[in-house]
């Protein structure tokens, strides 16, 4: 019986720092809404999978890999609605998602720490 290959074997994958990359909000940082009007873009490179680096809340000592909170969207991101408005939208798309989830450690403003 012939294996198929896993989608991620030959998937273009696009890494995204929302922060620095589109600010529909206009107070210079990067969010979630901004990076829905560029979804079509995104997908006209032939992306099949957007890769987002820590999007969680953090003090940004380490741009977003110093987790503060794991249930949550670093405010000047957007909201957990508009994640998930950036999630349909990606999906309408035909592109995945994955996230970058730092396990390894956390910042020291995590409830571990306090």
């Amino acid at each position: 019986m012939p294996s198929e290959t896993p989608w991620y074997k030959e998937a273009v994958f696009y890494e995204l720092y929302i922060r620095a990359y589109a600010d529909a909000s206009g107070d210079g940082h990067g969010d979630f809404r901004g990076a829905i009007e560029k979804l079509d873009h995104i997908r006209s490179l032939g992306v099949d999978c957007i890769w987002i680096m820590p999007m969680y809340p953090s003090p940004l000592l380490d741009d977003g890999y110093d987790v503060a909170q794991y249930d949550d969207i670093h405010p000047d991101y957007g909201t957990l609605a508009d994640f998930k408005a950036f999630l349909d939208a990606a999906h309408e798309r035909g592109l995945k998602l994955i996230t970058d989830l730092v396990m390894n450690h956390t910042s020291d403003q995590h409830p571990w720490f306090q």
